[in-house]
């Protein structure tokens, strides 16, 4: 269970309970790119498989969401961003997630896409290396 109180995993600097938590409670939706990617990223942090499926288009949405045990989100550092705004209807965002493991830290890098599906913005697929 996330402390509502403490800041939330994004890296905003809003408590959860400000930040990402409407988000993946599901009472309201990501009205940026950006922010479904920050959203997302703190899914990630807090083993949320409901949000990252219910967030996820439905032509590339896996099955199931597998987490690995071993790793520990660290932080995330949003790279770039085109398009994504709340009256656009596809976005792209770059991102460094910052992770550790039992043999030591390392970085996803990666280019998300991102697209509308019945108004809310969803994640398509990403390219892996920015």
């Amino acid at each position: 269970m996330v402390n509502v109180d403490r800041p939330c995993p994004c890296g905003r600097g809003e408590k959860f309970a400000d930040c990402c938590g409407p988000l993946l409670s599901g009472a309201r939706s990501a009205p940026t790119a950006e922010a479904l990617m920050r959203s997302r990223y703190t899914a990630f942090a807090v083993l949320d498989a409901e949000y990252l499926r219910r967030t996820w288009h439905s032509s590339t949405r896996p099955a199931e969401v597998d987490f690995d045990p071993e790793l520990r989100w660290l932080f995330l550092e949003i790279v770039r961003t085109e398009r994504g705004g709340p009256f656009d209807d596809t976005g792209i965002v770059e991102f460094r997630a910052h992770y550790r493991t039992a043999s030591g830290r390392d970085t996803l890098h990666e280019t998300s896409s991102f697209g509308k599906e019945s108004g809310a913005w969803v994640y398509l697929d990403g390219k892996l290396g920015g």
